[in-house]
């Protein structure tokens, strides 16, 4: 095996430092298997390992992480074998905070466009102007989707918006 330059072994480590939670979480909120995650996990790394580019700061180095993390689970979303599987979806996550847990499931059920936005928005913290250009978007979308996913998550948990905090 090749012995790759110390400057992209260190440069791989701090992005897998870094980031390693943010792809991750982005995965599970897609593809709610463990196996899938790991996978895309390591695609997205490896994609990242195989880039030649240079970023011009770390938010762009982030923002094109979650943008390859986004089309690789939807990638695998739309494989053949991924639809021959079985889905968790409904299954009681762990979490030792019963409103924490329903929460994420409401989270969970959203569809991918609102799923993204609110992601984004309370769990990563970016603004709307960022999301919109993270997601190719444009801003009256972004926030557009932002309130019918609130409105969608007020339905679902009954009008108790107000007793979840992100």
């Amino acid at each position: 095996m090749a012995q790759l330059p110390i400057d992209i072994n260190d440069n791989i480590s701090a992005a897998l430092t870094k980031y390693s939670d943010l792809v991750r979480r982005i995965c599970f909120l897609y593809l709610h298997n463990s196996a899938d995650v790991d996978d895309v996990f390591q695609e997205v790394f490896l994609k990242l390992l195989q880039n030649n580019s240079r970023f011009e700061s770390d938010e762009h180095e982030k923002a094109w992480l979650i943008r390859v993390t986004i089309n690789k689970c939807k990638d695998l979303l739309k494989s053949f074998w991924r639809k021959k599987m079985v889905s968790i979806e409904g299954i009681e996550l762990p979490f030792e905070d019963q409103a924490e847990n329903e929460l994420l499931q409401v989270v969970l059920s959203l569809p991918d466009k609102y799923k993204d936005v609110i992601y984004l928005f309370y769990y990563e913290e970016y603004t709307v102007p960022e999301m919109a250009q993270l997601l190719n978007k444009k801003v009256n979308t972004i926030y557009s989707h932002l309130h019918r996913a609130r409105e969608l998550m007020k339905q679902k948990l009954g009008g108790k918006e107000h007793d979840f905090t992100f």
